[in-house]
């Protein structure tokens, strides 16, 4: 199942370097963090600001196909299903431990960021919540993100701003990103980018440190 992992190369980045990693440290890590419910919970409360403004900007999902990109445990995910309980969600990580939280009714599937298993255009909407920090060549991540999202499809991305860096403790693989970065990259794929600060609780003014960008292919 994972012997297609051996044949991914160790990727650099644009702009900031980030240090070469082996992509199974990243597994390993992530694979360990499965049984830590304190920083990696299985649910998401449905008012935080993170997840009503990927329902919102998605619509009715039900009848269409959705990516959750580096899903973790799939606590998104099952928001959104219960939301728009005839909506194809599939749920995609790295670690086998985070998928085992993932499963029905949403349709799990083990993989890379950077390089997916499914088709060109597959999916109707396509999202990655404070994923997109741990691909590695984000490039490539972008690339993919918008490879198999449908034209006219919906694309969500939520993450941190590195003008934030240092904040927490990362593992030192991880990127942040400025917003216009990453919607310099968008756009190379998609024919609408945009960004805003965003903050946990829709009452709450930004901070700074959260960017959700959205792009329409």
């Amino acid at each position: 199942m994972f012997s297609w992992f051996q044949e991914l190369l160790k990727r650099g980045q644009t702009a900031k370097s980030a240090p070469v990693v082996d992509l199974a440290e990243i597994r390993r890590s992530f694979e360990d963090a499965a049984s830590d419910e304190e920083h990696f919970p299985s649910t998401i409360d449905p008012r935080i600001y993170h997840v009503q403004l990927i329902a919102r900007y998605f619509g009715d999902l039900n009848g269409k196909r959705v990516l959750d990109a580096g899903c973790g445990k799939g606590r998104f995910g099952r928001v959104l299903h219960e939301q728009n309980p005839q909506a194809k969600i599939v749920s995609l990580d790295l670690a086998l431990a985070m998928l085992r939280h993932a499963g029905p009714p949403l349709l799990p599937c083990c993989g890379t960021l950077t390089q997916y298993p499914f088709r060109d255009a597959s999916f109707d909407c396509v999202y990655a919540t404070e994923s997109l920090e741990h691909a590695v060549d984000i490039e490539s991540a972008i690339a993919e993100l918008c490879r198999v999202l449908k034209p006219g499809g919906k694309l969500v991305i939520i993450d941190k701003n590195a003008d934030h860096w240092g904040r927490f403790d990362t593992p030192h693989w991880e990127r942040w990103f400025r917003p216009a970065e990453l919607e310099q990259l968008l756009r190379r794929h998609c024919k609408e980018a945009s960004s805003e600060f965003i903050s946990y609780w829709e009452d709450v003014p930004p901070d700074g440190l959260f960017v959700a960008w959205k792009a329409i292919r």
